[in-house]
């Protein structure tokens, strides 16, 4: 066990030394040599040492280099380094964050971790918290514990009696809601299509004058940084007219939610914690490794209910079980790395992340507008959306700069435009990289915009 450890550390150690001398996207050739990994399941047992290996020559060069400081796409972050070593560490522990009994450890570090998160985000330090796999199911577990609660107010117990026969609950959303939000709505039963779409202005915020009638039964989902714009919903407006009716406000906050860091952008959050609930991701701006999400709810009991599970063999206890406020009883210690991460950075590396983030995202969109490109929207967080011209011409450059491996960038349809997406959310990112890969993106760029002339 001791070798096969210290082998596995040396070429994890090797991958990572060597990332930022690498494509960015993996070769066709080495895609192609994934399939050397398939083959019949071997009759016998296999050395673990020769597992490891073939594992790292043949998966490590077909890897995504998102843990890099030059992949732009799906606004997903690195893994901080105390959040990697921590993870391994976890891995070897094998912890069980079902229970306190099963691992005093996991469920003390939620504490922790949800005591300084709150702390963080300005929401009240009463509130609940689940750790779950990221943003789908921390919108999953919130929406369940507002679903049963608005189901509550008129004698429907939902946990007993399920959603045939309930009184109907109204959903608004913005027209510009992520699709894990309605993919959070269909899984409770609640729908996607029957949910009331709410227009949005060119930056895709909810325009609030035309929200429908709000009422005690309304659940109205808001979000905190559009995944393609970066925009934010007018919280305050909202959740201040929802307030009166009676109304449930969930936050889709996958990323926005941590510009309440910098005393720069908090300003973008200002009325977010006027909401009853709250979905966060941690392996994007915060880096942790995969999986990691918080489910918040501001009633604690609306949580447990929605989310509890009794049985004779399980103990009864006056602590926070991890196991009450998730959708999985059995699952890996999620919290140990979100510790890592929070201790290693503090709030002044945290805000510095953050700041550094955005403002690699304005020097990006400065460059593209200085080139006599089209930026789409207004640059007020990590995210950028440049056109490059006709549909065909952008989605041409997309390919290219993929193809060229230099940087990574998606591509998305905004507004009526064909557009690159760019992220803004890695420790790892430099302003080197950012010059390296703006310097690539515009090379592509002008030769294909004299291809085309």
């Amino acid at each position: 066990m001791k070798d096969l450890l210290t082998d596995s550390a040396a070429r994890s150690t090797r991958y990572l030394a060597g990332i930022r001398d690498r494509r960015v996207a993996p070769s066709p050739e080495d895609i192609a040599r994934l399939e050397v990994l398939g083959g019949p399941l071997p009759r016998s047992v296999s050395d673990p040492a020769h597992i490891l290996a073939l594992l790292d020559e043949i998966g490590s060069p077909a890897t995504v280099a998102t843990t890099g400081g030059r992949y732009f796409g799906f606004v997903i972050g690195g893994a901080l380094p105390a959040s990697l070593a921590a993870n391994w560490l976890a891995g070897a522990w094998d912890q069980n964050g079902a229970l306190t009994v099963m691992s005093p450890v996991a469920a003390k570090v939620e504490e922790i971790v949800l005591s300084w998160v709150l702390e963080l985000l300005g929401l009240p330090a009463s509130c609940a918290g689940g750790f779950v796999t990221g943003t789908t199911m921390a919108n999953f577990t919130a929406l369940a514990a507002c679903r049963n609660a608005l189901l509550e107010r008129f004698g429907w117990n939902v946990e007993e009696d399920g959603l045939f026969g309930a009184p109907p609950i109204k959903v608004v959303v913005g027209e510009e809601a992520h699709v894990s939000l309605l993919k959070a709505l269909s899984l409770l039963g609640l729908g996607r299509s029957r949910v009331i779409s709410v227009p949005t202005d060119k930056q895709g915020r909810i325009r609030p004058e035309a929200l429908p009638v709000l009422d005690d039964r309304t659940l109205v989902c808001i979000q905190a940084g559009n995944v393609n714009s970066g925009a934010f919903d007018p919280a305050q407006q909202i959740c201040t007219r929802a307030r009166e009716a009676g109304a449930w406000v969930h936050v889709d906050g996958a990323f926005g939610l941590w510009a309440a860091v910098s005393p720069r952008y908090a300003e973008l959050v200002d009325g977010f914690s006027l909401a009853d609930s709250w979905a966060i991701d941690c392996h994007k701006w915060l880096n942790v490794p995969y999986d990691s999400g918080m489910a918040i709810v501001r009633k604690a009991q609306h949580l447990r209910d929605a989310m509890s599970l009794n049985a004779a063999y399980l103990p009864a206890s006056n602590l926070r079980e991890p196991c009450h406020y998730t959708p999985e009883a059995s699952r890996r210690a999620r919290g140990i790395e979100l510790w890592a991460a929070l201790r290693s950075l503090g709030r002044e590396g945290l805000r510095d992340l953050i700041e550094r983030n955005c403002h690699q995202a304005r020097v990006c969109a400065q460059r593209f507008r200085g080139a006599g490109f089209e930026v789409l929207n207004d640059v007020v967080l990590n995210q950028v959306l440049v056109s490059f011209g006709r549909a065909e011409e952008t989605r041409r450059v997309i390919a290219e700069v993929q193809n060229d491996g230099t940087c990574w960038c998606g591509g998305t349809q905004w507004r009526g435009h064909t557009a690159m997406r760019i992220s803004f959310s890695s420790w790892a990112t430099t302003d080197e990289d950012v010059e390296r890969s703006l310097e690539a993106v515009l090379r592509i760029a002008s030769t294909c915009k004299l291809a085309t002339t």
